[in-house]
């Protein structure tokens, strides 16, 4: 049943980490088009540096980095009279009051703080890309509505909400569902985060020389195993395709762009 339990996860986090991202992109855009300076260096810079890190090198240091920033602003609060440096060589030590989770807590526990840090990472990162995205979109949208817009009397944050925010996802939604996809074949990098995915129960059940085989002895498996997540993960990406193209065409309807002049040629 661990594989299944897995697949759940993964789903999850999907679910959670998608609307997640979307809302850090948001504000990574709203942030880089600010005509607050300070603000609007800091979505830049948002944008730039995640961007700019591999991957697999930002899951490697970011969640440890921030799971010793909890514990640190914890042990503060927790531990005021502690005399011991905390930074001690190359560990990390703090009191027991300020560990997260506690060393007494239940197993669940440990996987849900994981969970959650592993959807933190993954919301922050694919969100410097939606924010890139979504900064093109807003881009995108004619200056002349804008301007139309405040002409009609409209302030600059009601021709925002009013109109560019409204028109911009049929410029946005190419990018997000391409970032889509690659958030699901991102996926495999929970076990980074020290979440056991699909992947991980693949090749643990999967292999003849994992600590598994002695309770379930079989040959090597895993070929199937993998065969089977790929026709999963090409099932899945073939079902968003179908979605997000129905989204498009609900969006473009209208509008007057490459995609809403051939729906309005078909229909003539």
């Amino acid at each position: 049943m661990s594989i299944y339990w897995a697949v759940g996860t993964v789903l999850l986090l999907l679910a959670i980490t998608a609307p997640t991202a979307l809302a850090f992109g948001f504000g990574g855009a709203a942030a880089a088009r600010s005509p607050i300076a300070p603000l609007r260096w800091f979505g830049k810079t948002y944008i730039a540096i995640v961007r700019g890190i591999p991957d697999i090198a930002f899951f490697l240091f970011f969640v440890i980095a921030l799971d010793q920033a909890f514990e640190y602003l914890r042990h503060k609060f927790k531990c005021p009279d502690w005399d011991q440096p905390i930074r001690q060589g190359s560990d990390f030590v703090v009191c027991e009051a300020a560990k997260l989770p506690l060393g007494n807590a239940p197993q669940w526990l440990h996987e849900t703080y994981g969970f959650f840090l592993a959807v933190l990472t993954f919301a922050i990162v694919f969100g410097a890309f939606a924010a890139n995205v979504l900064f093109g979109a807003m881009r995108a949208v004619p200056r002349g509505q804008l301007e139309t817009a405040e002409a009609y009397g409209m302030s600059q944050r009601q021709t925002f909400w009013r109109v560019l925010v409204p028109q911009m996802w049929v410029y946005a939604l190419p990018g997000l569902s391409n970032l889509w996809m690659v958030l699901i074949k991102a996926t495999p990098l929970l076990f980074l985060l020290g979440v056991e995915d699909i992947v991980y129960w693949a090749r643990e059940l999967g292999g003849s020389k994992t600590e598994r085989f002695t309770d379930y002895p079989h040959g090597d498996w895993r070929m199937w195993y993998f065969l089977a997540l790929l026709v999963f993960y090409l099932c899945f990406t073939k079902l968003s395709e179908v979605v997000l193209d129905r989204i498009m065409s609900r969006l473009t309807h209208g509008q007057a762009t490459a995609a809403g002049e051939a729906q309005r040629k078909a229909a003539a």
